[in-house]
């Protein structure tokens, strides 16, 4: 999972909560072969943890990296200089939050029918 930090291998596109949270949607209610069914929560789901996403970085411009964090991912001393400062507590929020709404949702539809 380390390839999404950074906005997707340091490239400052979306932020890699986000992508990583819509990853976990398609492990559960995606195909698991191809004759299966997708299940009818998938894009609701979806649809649901990229508002909420949206709400947990409003402050911040977008939802990509470059937005969120204010950094030019490919100007190395930029990057460096995020790691080192207060900014990395944020996106570590940021992570957190992402992780505990995708955990919440999944728990409330894995309850209802």
């Amino acid at each position: 999972m380390g390839a999404f930090g950074g906005g997707l291998g340091g490239n400052g596109e979306v932020c890699g909560a986000v992508v990583g949270a819509l990853g976990v949607l398609g492990l559960r209610f995606g195909r698991g072969r191809e004759e299966e069914k997708e299940d009818s929560k998938m894009n609701s789901c979806a649809k649901e943890v990229l508002q909420k996403f949206r709400e947990i970085v409003k402050n911040h411009g977008g939802i990509s990296c470059r937005e969120i964090t204010g950094v030019d991912w490919k100007d190395r001393d930029q990057a460096r200089a995020f790691y080192k400062s207060e900014k990395i507590t944020e996106c570590r929020s940021i992570v957190g939050d992402t992780a505990r709404m995708v955990g919440e949702l999944l728990e409330r539809e894995t309850l209802t029918p």
